[in-house]
């Protein structure tokens, strides 16, 4: 049968968690960022929390949505006990180690930042997405491969034709939305370590899932609406940002949320669904990443905070001092140390292979697992 590889998804999570770590370098230079337990520029720039704020409601659901896609794949050629012990080694692994050892690294310089007695203890920080994953993949496998298994079902083919119409995914966020009226959270960005993040992630996950099993008509749809999304969702931006303040009620932030989503889905699978070196470098170096930004960001933090320079010149050099730095400990010692690399979800072995995404109605395509993250 013909297959069509799928790197757009790929470059949609290397791209998330680019993002991530630019929205995290953001919040130091917020007046609230030690409340959320980040160290703070005694300067702030608060102009960069308009386009944070837009990016906020989207960058961390995506991920779920994508982690939700990887799963449709992976178990295309995995029984549930195969599934169940390969995500063990590449995201409750990397969570232990990360909740026991790197997340104490970023918040001892916050103690010795703001000169706190200096203590150790374990702390999920900003590693609660992978916790979440795994709960995901345990609760809702026996789903998975039930639907897997009725892929010629009426609901299969019902599916497929209501995601053909441009209402057809925008009708999944009535699920967000309810969410956010029966939990009702304060701010629906704060999705970490809260019911409301939980919930709301295993939504995205299963609708993930849900949206690859759907078939191609579903990328066909936000490919041909996608300016029509980001239309809307730009609209309900403004509203939020100039009428509230950027934190509307939580039923029109979903709303807008989901169809960010949408759009970029369809611009991503328009012009990013093509293959390379570059790709499949970043794609593995994503995860390992992702992992260890945050004590990397707290160091450039203090080193670069100090310095009498202005202040904008500041959030430039932490920026660089993040990115740079996260790339040669990935390249220099999680990549080529192989003690280190299933600690950060990677395999034992170096060789490379590159990441695939296949289209499910076109093929039995197999998803790389680094694709699980995971952002």
């Amino acid at each position: 049968m013909n297959t069509e590889r799928r790197h757009d998804i790929d470059w949609l999570r290397v791209i998330a968690i680019w993002l991530l770590l630019i929205y995290h370098i953001s919040i130091i230079f917020q007046p609230w960022a030690m409340l959320v337990g980040f160290i703070r520029s005694n300067e702030l720039i608060q102009g960069l929390w308009a386009p944070m704020s837009m990016l906020n409601v989207w960058r961390i659901p995506i991920l779920f949505y994508v982690s939700g896609m990887g799963v449709y794949f992976a178990i295309g050629n995995r029984n549930w006990r195969t599934l169940l012990l390969e995500r063990t080694r590449r995201i409750l692994v990397p969570f232990v180690f990360g909740f026991l050892a790197i997340v104490p690294i970023h918040m001892f310089f916050f103690q010795q930042y703001y000169d706190m007695p200096l203590s150790y203890f374990p702390h999920a920080g900003h590693l609660w997405f992978l916790g979440n994953i795994f709960c995901y993949v345990l609760l809702l496998s026996p789903v998975f491969f039930y639907l897997k298994k009725t892929e010629e079902s009426l609901f299969t083919k019902g599916l497929t034709m209501f995601m053909s119409n441009p209402l057809g995914p925008l009708s999944i966020t009535v699920f967000f939305v309810a969410e956010v009226l029966i939990l009702k959270p304060q701010i629906y960005t704060l999705y970490a370590q809260t019911w409301h993040g939980f919930y709301l992630g295993l939504l995205a996950f299963f609708f993930g899932f849900l949206l690859v099993y759907s078939g191609k008509v579903f990328w066909q749809t936000v490919l041909k609406w996608r300016w029509a999304y980001l239309l809307i969702a730009v609209v309900l931006f403004t509203i939020r940002l100039i009428m509230f303040n950027t934190n509307a009620p939580g039923y029109l932030t979903a709303i807008e949320s989901n169809l960010w989503i949408f759009s970029v889905f369809g611009f991503s699978y328009k012009y990013l669904n093509r293959p390379g070196r570059t790709l499949t470098y970043l794609s593995q170096a994503a995860y390992p990443v992702y992992i260890i930004h945050m004590f990397v960001l707290y160091a450039g933090a203090m080193l670069i905070l100090p310095l009498q320079i202005p202040v904008i010149l500041k959030f430039i050099l932490v920026v660089g001092f993040t990115f740079s730095l996260c790339y040669l400990i990935y390249e220099f010692m999680i990549r080529k140390i192989i003690l280190l690399r299933p600690l950060f979800g990677l395999k034992w072995s170096t060789n490379k292979t590159s990441p695939v995404l296949r289209d499910s109605k076109l093929g039995n395509g197999n998803l790389n697992t680094q694709n699980d993250l995971k952002e």
